[in-house]
Parts: structure tokens; C-alpha cells; sequence
């Protein structure tokens, strides 16, 4: 697991997200822990590394 800490794209507080390293690419729904409003996180990894992280709000 590897966390990662970035602002929620809410209420732009940093939060901390425990990502797992060992699915390359992966696209899921989280909410954060400050507002509770639900970000897609899409997290990529290459040998364990994380390449690329995207955290976007989902319009309702």
C-alpha cells in the first residue's frame, strides 16, 4: 500500500488516500474525509511507483 496526500477537489482541504501499488491502473470513487463528498481517484503505477495520480470531483 502506499499513501498519498493531495487536496480534495471540494473543499481543498489535504487528505491522504491509501493507494494500492500493486493494480498499475485503476479508476474508483472515494469520498473525502473532511466534506464526504465523493472524488474519482485515478491512481497509475509502474514497478511499484506511482506515475501519474488524478483526483477529480464528480458532478452531481
Amino acid at each position: 500500500m502506499f499513501e498519498h496526500f493531495f487536496q480534495c477537489p471540494y473543499c481543498w482541504e489535504e487528505i491522504s488516500m491509501l493507494l494500492d501499488s500493486s493494480i498499475s491502473n485503476q479508476i474508483y470513487v472515494e469520498d473525502c474525509e473532511v466534506c464526504c463528498n465523493p472524488i474519482e481517484i485515478n491512481p497509475q503505477f509502474q514497478e511499484n511507483e506511482l506515475t501519474a495520480f488524478e483526483a477529480r470531483d464528480i458532478e452531481q
